[in-house]
């Protein structure tokens, strides 16, 4: 039996897209030193449901952790997909840590993936379902990726500590993606957005709202902000509220920006009381979200910096032909993945920094990856 040869690597900071690559180029890899220095280390408990929820839909996936959690070897199978599929996320990190490497690699499965993830629809840490909805799926489709099969059902939300979320995730397959040029993000023309709120009151989404609003109105009047009340089976042990924002420009540019406040206290809290509960005031939230976009707008680029990651991977994974987009400042998670880019698939990005606009310019050739399987037309 032929000894398997493994990648090394180090550390946790990469490692959902490092699992990614390995996955899409059959790279076994190895990694070590996770989190040694800390008061904790190792593996976090959401890290190794990502690894089941690869495990879940790749036939011949396999994952062994050492003793002490702080390494483990991962060896990747083939992207089955499937439907009918469940995957619980936990409560440590949100469906949105999971949904963007599910989609990059449910893309090149042989059988369309359909699956049910549990957990928490938003936090602070990771962007929110709503913003896959709206911001991540159009940048999809520039990509080639067909809006048919593509959906994100919101069954119930759930926040922090209970969860109590649920949604539905549909991702088609293509044979390849199709290289773009994506340099010109044009003005902003509309603003939309939704809040949602579990176990405070009504008044706490409006506050949010009429305090965005009241940023937006000076620029630009096509401002709506839905609210959306689906709260979860376990919402009622823990509250919190949150907003997502998406500006639309007039070249097909989705910017977005979202944030959730939650508590773990049980009992119901109302606007006056928020203080004493540690909790940030609604009015703030409106003003902090909306100052957020508006920053992200004037940064530049055809994407926020929270979907550079993104945008780049699919750049390096489109056939081989010139793909050219422009982006604001380049973000440390996108500078990360220029590196693992490198490191997996050996593509190189041209990078040109605008002086006149402050933005960068990024072009690269694709590495050609192509879905293999028969049954896509």
């Amino acid at each position: 039996m032929e000894k398997t040869t493994y990648k090394r690597l180090s550390g946790s900071q990469n490692l959902r897209q490092q699992l990614v690559l390995s996955t899409l180029t059959f790279t076994p890899i190895q990694i070590h030193d996770i989190r040694t220095n800390e008061t904790w280390p190792g593996l976090r408990k959401y890290e190794v449901s990502l690894l089941k929820l690869l495990a879940l839909v790749c036939h011949g996936c396999s994952f062994e952790i050492n003793d002490t959690g702080t390494g483990f070897k991962f060896k990747p199978g083939i992207v089955i997909g499937g439907s009918k599929l469940e995957h619980d996320c936990g409560f440590e990190r949100s469906i949105g840590y999971f949904l963007e490497p599910l989609i990059l690699l449910g893309l090149f499965a042989k059988k369309p993936i359909t699956i049910t993830l549990k957990g928490l629809t938003n936090d602070s840490k990771d962007p929110s379902i709503d913003t896959f909805r709206s911001t991540t799926f159009p940048i999809l489709k520039r990509f080639g990726v067909p809006s048919e099969g593509l959906e994100l059902e919101i069954k119930s939300r759930g926040c922090a500590p209970k969860g109590g979320g649920e949604v539905v995730v549909a991702i088609p397959v293509v044979q390849s993606l199709t290289g773009v040029t994506w340099t010109d993000e044009g003005l902003v023309k509309r603003i939309r957005g939704v809040t949602f709120s579990t176990r405070v009151s009504v008044q706490f989404e409006n506050t949010m709202v009429h305090a965005a609003r009241g940023v937006f109105h000076p620029f630009l009047p096509d401002v709506h902000i839905f609210t959306d009340h689906r709260a979860g089976p376990q919402a009622g042990e823990s509250h919190g509220y949150g907003m997502s924002i998406v500006a639309e420009t007039t070249c097909g540019c989705y910017i977005s920006a979202d944030t959730t406040i939650s508590h773990a206290r049980g009992e119901h809290i109302s606007e006056v009381d928020y203080e004493k509960k540690e909790l940030v005031p609604p009015k703030d939230v409106g003003l902090k979200i909306a100052s957020v976009l508006l920053g992200e707008i004037g940064q530049g680029g055809v994407v926020d910096s929270n979907h550079q990651g993104l945008l780049f991977l699919l750049c390096a994974l489109c056939p081989e032909d010139v793909s050219k987009v422009r982006v604001g400042k380049l973000s440390p998670y996108g500078i990360d993945t220029l590196r693992n880019i490198n490191d997996f698939l050996g593509v190189k990005f041209v990078i040109m920094p605008c002086a006149s606009t402050s933005t960068v310019l990024l072009k690269c050739v694709g590495c050609g990856l192509r879905n293999l399987s028969r049954k896509i037309l």
